[in-house]
Parts: C-alpha cells; structure tokens; sequence
C-alpha cells in the first residue's frame, strides 16, 4: 500500500509542478516509479516477487532520498 501512496504523490507532485523531480534529481527514474505504481494497483496478481524484491533493494534507497530532500526543501521555503 505504500507503494501505491509514494506513486501517487509523485504523480501529482508531477503535475503541480512539472519537471521538478527530474531536474532537481536526474538519477532517479521517476518514470519508473510512477509506473510501478500503476503495475501495483492493476497488476496485483502478476507482481514478480523477485522484481519487486530488487526494485526495493535497488530503487527504493534513492528514491527515499530524493523524496526526503525534497520535503526539507519544501519545509524551509514555508
């Protein structure tokens, strides 16, 4: 379930303000993460666990660093 609410977000974070995640963190695939998102939610019973297993062990660091980044940004600008 988190995963569904991280994609989310991103997706609408993505729509507010267009081009932030990519320009402000290039390395991370936001694409990606917005995709698995969609391949949770309408997939469910097609999952890989070994996929989810790598892109957890492999993705999810970055990401959770850009995310957290981002959001300390966020908090000094209010």
């Amino acid at each position: 379930m988190q995963f569904l609410a991280a994609g989310e977000a991103l997706k609408r974070l993505e729509k507010l303000k267009p081009g932030l995640l990519s320009t402000n963190f290039p390395e991370i695939d936001w694409k990606g993460a917005m995709g698995f998102r969609d391949v949770i939610a309408h997939q469910y019973f097609d999952l890989d666990a070994e996929q989810v297993l790598l892109i957890c062990q492999d993705a999810l660091p970055g990401l959770l660093s850009a995310i957290r980044t981002l959001e300390s940004e966020a908090q000094k600008q209010t």
